[in-house]
This record gives structure tokens, sequence and C-alpha cells, in this order.
């Protein structure tokens, strides 16, 4: 590759990258005025996400543009390490999120999850009381559970739906207490527990407590975690091998700065 087409190829990624960066603070930034805590605990890893991409691509722009070997050094070091950090952060959800699967319940379309069956860095955090208590808090203010009966008008569609993990975990008793269901969001408790499952004793019918202190519901939190750890890492896959395309040409955009520099 060529000094001038290394050069022309990195500034115009660097400054396309540049945009991306803007856009993610704003995105951030939007997330801080949000009254939703959920959103707002993700308010500084977003920021800091693009602050960093926009910090690397200022660098880069201007190492390539001015053909200083030094800029682009510096550009190569910085990109080096956040590829090493994508790959080790990727590596690790792929082996955390390699446990853990749903069990088939007789009669019904959805699966039902156990704790124990996830890895110990997901017990360990969902076994965490202010984490569990944080994230029990953003559950009762979503409506997964209070849309169920809007959903589902009768018994037999919501006996024949395809619950998510969450909806299964958190806002029905486990199958295995035998409690009959009234309607989508309402269950008979007159009726004594067929199993010895602590989460049955858990469970009511109330819309701020249903089954959000049952392991039932943890481990439908930590499904729907694994699903979405596992489309992160995919996605870091795809972005790793990007970036280290970006990071060839950045190589050749540095060797060619410090040929032009050693001519001059």
């Amino acid at each position: 590759m060529g000094a001038g087409t290394s050069n022309f190829v990195i500034r115009w990624i660097n400054f396309l990258t540049m945009l991306l960066a803007i856009a993610v603070i704003i995105f951030g930034v939007w997330m801080s005025t949000h009254h939703d805590s959920c959103r707002r605990s993700l308010t500084l890893p977003v920021l800091g996400l693009g602050a960093v991409i926009f910090v690397i691509s200022i660098i880069g722009f201007l190492g390539a543009l001015k053909s200083n070997s030094i800029l682009l050094w510096i550009y190569l070091v910085m990109l080096c390490i956040i590829l090493v950090a994508i790959l080790v952060f990727t590596v690790l959800a792929f082996i955390i999120t390699n446990n853990g699967s749903g069990h088939s319940v007789p009669g019904l379309r959805y699966k039902e999850y156990q704790l124990q069956d996830y890895s110990s860095w997901f017990l360990k955090q969902l076994n965490n009381t202010k984490n569990w208590n944080r994230l029990k808090s953003c559950l009762v203010k979503t409506d997964d559970c209070n849309n169920l009966p809007r959903k589902y008008k009768t018994i037999k569609q919501y006996k024949s739906a395809k619950l998510t993990a969450i909806e299964a975990g958190c806002c029905r008793p486990p199958s295995v207490c035998g409690y009959p269901a009234v309607n989508a969001s309402y269950y008979d408790l007159s009726f004594h527990p067929i199993s010895s499952n602590k989460d049955c004793k858990l469970y009511k019918n109330s819309r701020a407590t249903k089954c959000y202190n049952c392991d039932s519901c943890k481990a439908g939190v930590a499904q729907y975690m694994k699903t979405e750890w596992r489309v992160v890492a995919i996605f870091n896959v795809i972005l790793f091998v990007v970036l280290s395309m970006i990071y060839f040409v950045g190589c050749c955009a540095r060797r060619s700065a410090a040929r032009s520099h050693s001519k001059a």
C-alpha cells in the first residue's frame, strides 16, 4: 500500500469513527437525563466508550493528515490496547456464557430456568444483595409482567404462549409449585404447593412482588444476560477484525510517515 493511499484511507476511516464517537457521546448524554435508573446505570460506560473512540480517532486523523510518525505511533499503541481489551473481553464473555440452558416443561412452549445451571460469575453477581435490589427495581418498573394480561386474554392463549426468560422466571411461580393460573397475572395461592421449592412461598400476585425475589427470576435474568453477552461477543469478533485491518493500514501510514521524515 502506497504512502498516499494509506494516509488517505486512515484519514477517512478516523473521520467516520469520530462521527460515530460523537453519536455515542450524545446517546450517553441522553441516557444521563433519562429518569429510568436502569438506563442511567449504563451512562458512564457509554460516555467512556465514546470518549476513547473520539480521542483515538483524532490522534489517527491528525497523524495521517500531517504524516506525523509520533502521533501515528501513539495511535497504534492505543489501538493495540483496544484490540487486546476486546480480545480478552470476548474470550471471557464466551467462557462466562458457556453454561446455562432452559428446561422444557410438559404442556408449555417456553422453558424454565434454574439459577444453579449458570456460571459462578453470574451466581456471584445475581446473589449480591445490592446488585439484585437494583435489578429488581428495574424489573418492577418495566411492563414485562404487567403486559401479560393484555397480551394473552385467555388462559388457553397464556398457556400456549412462548414467554421470554424474564417473563417465565419473574412473572409467574415455577411450574413445580402446582398453583392453578386464574389468568396471565394471577394464580390461586390457596392451593398448597406440591413442591418444597422455596420460590413457591416467595411468589405473590402483587404487581410489586410477583416472583422478583425468586431464584427462578434470577435465572431468567441470567439467561437474558447470557443472550445479550453472546450478541456483544459476536459483535466484538466483527469489531476486532475491522480494527485489525485499520491497525494494518495505520502501520503502513506510520512507515510511510517515518520514511518521509527520514528523507526530509
